[in-house]
């Protein structure tokens, strides 16, 4: 693969209680750790969380892709993400994602079409395949 852009963020201090920055400063943010990990949560934001945006953005610029390509409206989409953190059962932590997309403008068919190819295109799905449970939840909702 030959990157055309390649994102740099630098996280210093107590890790998930720490700080995290990208190399151009547009990302520059204290970390927490949630409440329902024993942290203090707050007002400050967890790995997860950034993931969690990443992972709707670049989904939901896929999804708009490939709809795209087949002329389909995508007039009012969304694409939110859940992402869960525990344990998986060996010392460490795992993570799980549901994707929800949503295309108040297309039939339920097309719309399942479309987020499965998207799933085959995004590059954070391609990333997770077989690494980490996604589950895909599609509905055609109007707003």
């Amino acid at each position: 693969m030959a990157a055309v852009y390649t994102a740099v963020a630098t996280a210093t201090g107590d890790g998930r209680g720490g700080h995290t920055q990208t190399s151009d400063g547009v990302i520059d943010l204290d970390l927490a750790v949630p409440k329902e990990m024993g942290g203090p949560g707050g007002d400050k934001t967890n790995p997860e969380q950034l993931f969690a945006a990443g992972y709707a953005a670049c989904f939901h610029g896929a999804a708009r892709l490939v709809a795209g390509k087949q002329k389909a409206d995508t007039t009012g989409s969304s694409v939110t993400a859940e992402v869960g953190i525990g344990s998986n059962g060996q010392g460490g932590f795992a993570l799980e994602v549901v994707l929800k997309v949503n295309f108040p403008a297309l039939d339920q068919a097309t719309a399942e079409s479309i987020v499965q190819t998207a799933h085959q295109v995004c590059p954070y799905s391609n990333a997770t395949r077989n690494n980490i449970p996604v589950q895909l939840v599609v509905t055609t909702d109007p707003a």
